[in-house]
């Protein structure tokens, strides 16, 4: 059996080197099954993309994938998902913070348990406490609205069967999180727990501006909350207005002591104008990855794709 792992990279030229020489010494004291590790640069602009090539691969088989262009993280993970030619597929990072030992114990609990898929759920983090809360609520909302088994803690890490390569293969979708995508196909899954690291080398390419683009991705791809919102915002500010309408003629008709003036058609205006471009944005970001489907355009660019076989001097 061939386990592959994928591990994007963007700028890692610092990381390049020590992660190579900690996958030697892990993996070349691994006896349960072949690797072949699948590195994907994601439009990387210094020196990761030589440091790769012309690294010492000497415990396991490498496949260098290029994009023409930075695709973003979860892109890199397909191209890595379609070239994989593991039994069993899973990922890691450049900066090492999900120790390596997980590629083992998620291999054994797939095979102990019999499942298509296998978790390492994050149980503890040495992020900030701001970081941390951001997750927290990320995970929430997603458990709320979108996917029920969402877990609290979130994950970066799993390991899946060739059956759940084919069906990720057959529907690469942009503008998604690859990993709620697996999480909402059905297939039979375990977990294991697992404690994260801090990052020993470099800094994180894991952006504010990325998070919100994930943020929204993952909920316009999988929950009609949004589309939901709008209609409930709607038929409340019906409803208000209704009300007000009704309350200005009775006090009208009654006491006739109202004055006219232009700061309350002001406020009137800026919440109901609000509200409406609230609105128009959310069914926009809808449209707008319908619009993107439809054209088809690819989900990444390979520039080239270099394989190499295990040093062995």
């Amino acid at each position: 059996m061939k386990v592959s792992i994928i591990i994007p990279v963007l700028n890692e030229q610092e990381n390049i080197d020590y992660l190579i020489s900690q996958l030697n010494l892990y993996l070349g004291k691994n006896r349960s099954f072949d690797t072949e590790v699948v590195f994907v640069n994601d439009g990387s602009s210094d020196n990761t993309l030589s440091k790769l090539k012309h690294g010492r691969h000497v415990a396991y088989t490498t496949q260098i994938i290029s994009f023409s262009k930075n695709f973003g993280s979860h892109a890199a993970l397909r191209a890595g998902i379609l070239k994989a030619k593991g039994d069993y597929i899973t990922f890691m990072y450049a900066d090492l913070q999900d120790p390596l030992e997980l590629i083992n114990q998620m291999f054994e609990n797939i095979i102990e348990m019999g499942t298509d898929i296998c978790w390492a759920f994050r149980n503890h983090t040495e992020a900030a406490r701001t970081e941390k809360l951001l997750s927290m609520t990320y995970a929430f909302f997603m458990r709320r609205y979108a996917i029920s088994n969402f877990p609290k803690n979130g994950f970066d890490i799993l390991m899946f069967t060739k059956k759940v390569q084919n069906c990720l293969n057959n529907n690469i979708e942009s503008n998604s999180s690859v990993f709620i995508q697996i999480l909402s196909l059905g297939f039979k899954q375990s977990g294991i727990n697992y404690s994260k690291r801090e990052r020993l080398i470099g800094e994180s390419k894991w952006t504010i501006s990325k998070k919100i683009k994930l943020l929204i991705d993952s909920f316009v791809a999988f929950s009609f909350a949004p589309i939901r919102l709008v209609s409930l915002m709607g038929i409340s500010f019906f409803i208000l207005g209704l009300v007000w309408t009704i309350y200005i003629i009775v006090r009208t008709i009654i006491f006739d002591d109202l004055d006219g003036g232009w700061p309350a058609l002001i406020s009137i205006l800026m919440v109901g104008f609000g509200v409406t471009n609230i609105s128009l944005g959310i069914i926009a970001e809808y449209l707008w990855r319908t619009l993107d489907a439809s054209r088809n355009r690819p989900v990444f660019v390979i520039d080239e794709i270099v394989e190499l076989h295990p040093i062995y001097n």
